[in-house]
């Protein structure tokens, strides 16, 4: 099989990158297009021989990189920006072809976001620490050492973005990684790893592996000599990761979705909280984000639910590549196949669509709205991960609170009101990691991100990410201690 394919005229190189070098495979698997269910290439499929020469790779590589300066490392990380922005274009195009999302959104938002990542964290490194502080005439020192190897395994819905996410601070921390990409959308991470070779990032500082779950995944969250890892996607691959690297006690950070609540009150501004509503099926309804709980005070139930089903009708659903399309398609045909299951058995027990509800075409699952569903339904208590939202309503503050809370996940919240004191009453009660107030999807990288419950374990974000990449270090040092004074 050729090592490189064309991607609407991009040109990927199929094979891992271990040690800065490109390293084939005995076997491949079929990376196949959302859009049109084409298959863009044959990928190299890595196993636990792979898993072991990229961990050594890394291992080898860690030592030189943690001990360069952090003024050095930041440059390279900018450097490593700069590469991204100038292949925007590249990047957005491919990663619409592998995985569905919208290519005006990769131009315009997710590709510059890929290098604000490394900018970010590039800067945020250069101030980090803490200042000195005194115990009984004792000075404490701070400071912030490289872990080691570390493996990050990424989903697919926005591959580039959520994998520098963990791949930039890693590598700021001082850290050298292996990061497994998921086998529904390996190419742009591949892409990834030409723009930082270009960039000066030593050999072996970052390495790709490319294979399907369990095959590469087990053999890299059990090795002894991985010292961090961070995972997103599913809760059950998070129990399988979470045993993996129990033996080794290597620490994880775990973002594992959600079931999140939009919960939108009487008093406020009707038109934003249906326009926050329906663009809970942004990226085909593909973010865990997503507000998928919709619950609205009774008594004006029946005009959102008027006004909602007007504004969704005029989303354009289609052909991720063109300008007008609103919504592509999902990822997978099994992707489909589960989200047409949870439906069908929400309308089973009862449910009512209020638009979409059937699979109509391939893998563009229509915008759905459910209503009539119990609390303890299916739908209602498990992440669907598609277009498919479910509306119900409640009479008080506190059932609003109640119903909001009552699901085991606790990632994140949308509320819609015009009234303060209420907004500071309920968002002190949401058990979520995120809480948005009249708004969505603001996402500074400042902030701590990640989910309560099964949503997840630890915080990503600004000093949050170098908490976990890092050990800290307190020395304590007496005074006037030394023979020597100068």
């Amino acid at each position: 099989m050729p090592d490189k394919i064309t991607v609407a005229g991009v040109s990927v190189d199929t094979r891992h990158w271990i040690g800065g070098r490109r390293v084939a495979s005995a076997e491949t698997f079929a990376d196949v297009s959302p859009i049109d269910q084409s298959v863009l290439g044959e990928i190299a499929r890595g196993g636990p021989p792979e898993a072991e020469t990229a961990v050594a790779a890394a291992r080898e590589a860690f030592p030189a990189w943690a001990g360069t300066p952090r003024a050095e490392r930041a440059r390279i990380l900018h450097a490593i920006a700069d590469g991204v922005e100038k292949r925007i274009e590249e990047l957005a195009i491919v990663e619409t072809h592998d995985n569905g999302a919208l290519l005006r959104s990769h131009r315009r938002g997710v590709m510059p976001r890929v290098a604000h990542n490394f900018r970010f964290f590039a800067d945020w490194l250069l101030g980090l620490g803490h200042e000195d502080f005194k115990t009984r005439g004792h000075t404490n020192h701070v400071s912030w050492d490289p872990a080691g190897p570390c493996v990050l395994i990424t989903p697919w819905n926005a591959p580039l973005m959520l994998a520098t996410w963990k791949v930039a601070p890693a590598l700021a921390a001082g850290n050298t990684v292996v990061l497994k990409p998921a086998e529904w959308s390996p190419l742009t991470a591949s892409l990834l790893a030409d723009i930082a070779a270009e960039a000066g990032l030593p050999a072996g500082v970052l390495n790709v592996v490319q294979g399907y779950g369990a095959e590469i995944g087990d053999a890299l969250t059990s090795h002894p000599d991985v010292r961090r890892i961070s995972f997103t996607g599913s809760v059950p691959t998070a129990r399988r990761i979470a045993e993996s690297a129990a033996a080794n006690l290597t620490p994880l950070s775990l973002e594992l979705g959600g079931k999140s609540p939009l919960l939108v009150f009487a008093d406020a501004d009707l038109d934003l909280a249906v326009d926050l509503a329906v663009e809970q099926y942004d990226n085909a309804g593909q973010v865990c984000l997503a507000a998928t709980r919709i619950l609205v005070e009774e008594s004006i139930a029946d005009e959102f639910t008027r006004r909602f089903v007007g504004k969704a009708a005029t989303l354009t659903q289609g052909d991720p590549r063109e300008e007008a399309t609103d919504l592509g398609p999902n990822i997978h045909p099994r992707q489909v196949a589960k989200i047409d299951g949870f439906v069908q058995r929400a309308v089973a027990a009862g449910a009512r669509a209020v638009i979409g509800g059937t699979a109509e075409r391939d893998l563009y699952y229509p915008p759905t709205l459910l209503t009539d569903v119990a609390q303890d339904s299916e739908i209602v208590q498990e992440e669907v991960f598609g277009p498919v939202l479910t509306l119900q309503t409640f009479a008080t503050e506190d059932e609003a609170v109640r119903l909001a809370n009552d699901t085991r996940f606790g990632l994140a919240a949308t509320v819609a009101t015009g009234d303060r004191q209420r907004a500071e009453r309920v968002t002190a009660q949401l058990v979520a990691g995120t809480v948005w107030v009249n708004c969505f999807f603001v996402r500074d990288l400042q902030a701590p991100f990640g989910g309560s419950r099964h949503s997840g374990v630890g915080r990503e974000g600004g000093t949050w990410s170098f908490d976990f990449y890092c050990d800290l270090k307190n020395t304590v040092t007496a005074p006037n201690g030394w023979n020597n004074h100068g």
